[in-house]
């Protein structure tokens, strides 16, 4: 039971993902629209490539959504209506004297919290924003020498504001240091290591207590973990679309999307060995996972098995 994608495939739902994160906002830019369009209409894989996750989509009112269905079909009326010269690609230590502590206290007594499935924005006394993702818990120390975040546990999306006296800003997790240059940018904490992404700009990242660092570029993430830092690699889709309220899975197993949607819900969700592997693409709503299990029963050959609400099971269908 599997749902191996051919390489021209796997490449158009990779764009059709790209295109459903930028158009998700809430008021895409108009030029945004024209180039999708336009994209949408250059090859019939693309538009097959854009149904497959629109079929996911369908009952959720996202953007792509309301647009998807008037322009299916002029794009399939002819490609001579849309002349594209040109698409868009869109990809999309203060450690140590802070005593850092990992203890489930210092997480619960933490100054900035969010709940499971809870997504909240705060504006930091500088004007910066800080977007935390679900089940996530920092502390903000700002003094006259330094602006910072500890990040205990869970997930930030942080947009910079300028700072007239020049402080330095930085993330700090228990692996990484991240210091950044103007920027926004992500960091997610778990049990193995850290990972921050850049969308605007650019970070440097360190490890306390070594001398090695890493530039991250607009359009780079990295892991960290005891002690090593990753490669640059380059965004996927998925990247920061959480702030939007969404999962995106291109070509992903069904058990790895189990486990990141798990984050944003109660209780147990697990799927059987058999179809662990299954391959999924779409993009899944994170504020309403059972919306999101409706909608993989929906579109794949699974059967979403409800013990109580907080151990919920996919098996085989049939």
């Amino acid at each position: 039971m599997s749902d191996a994608l051919k390489p021209d495939e796997r490449q158009a739902i990779r764009e059709a993902a790209r295109w459903y994160a930028r158009l998700a906002n809430d008021s895409p830019a108009a030029n945004d629209q024209q180039a999708w369009q336009c994209w949408l209409a250059a090859a019939p894989i693309n538009r097959q490539a854009w149904q497959r996750i629109e079929s996911v989509n369908q009952q959720m009112a996202r953007v792509p959504g309301r647009l998807a269905a008037a322009t299916l079909a002029a794009a399939s009326q002819s490609r001579r209506q849309v002349l594209c010269s040109g698409l868009l690609l869109a990809s999309l230590g203060g450690l140590a004297a802070l005593g850092w502590r990992s203890d489930a206290r210092h997480r619960f007594t933490a100054g900035y919290r969010t709940a499971v499935g809870e997504r909240r924005l705060f504006t930091l006394e500088d004007g910066s924003q800080m977007l935390l993702n679900t089940d996530s818990a920092v502390d903000v120390h700002f003094d006259a020498n330094q602006r910072l975040i500890i990040l205990r546990s869970g997930e930030l999306l942080v947009s910079t504001a300028a700072d007239a006296s020049g402080r330095p800003f930085r993330v700090q997790s228990p692996d990484a240091s991240v210091l950044a240059l103007g920027t926004r940018f992500s960091v997610r904490s778990w049990s193995g290591g850290t990972e921050v992404a850049v969308l605007e700009k650019a970070v440097e990242v360190s490890v306390p207590g070594q001398s090695t660092t890493l530039r991250l570029e607009a359009g780079q993430h990295a892991r960290i973990a005891s002690g090593v830092i990753g490669p640059a690699q380059a965004n996927t889709a998925s990247v920061g679309a959480w702030q939007q309220g969404s999962l995106i899975a291109i070509d992903r197993p069904l058990g790895e999307l189990l486990e990141e949607l798990g984050r944003y819900r109660h209780g147990w969700l697990r799927c059987d060995p058999r179809i662990r592997g299954l391959r999924i693409s779409g993009a899944f709503p994170v504020d309403d996972t059972d919306l999101a299990l409706r909608a993989l029963e929906r579109s794949f050959p699974v059967t979403v098995v409800y013990r109580t609400g907080y151990w919920v099971t996919l098996v085989p269908r049939g």
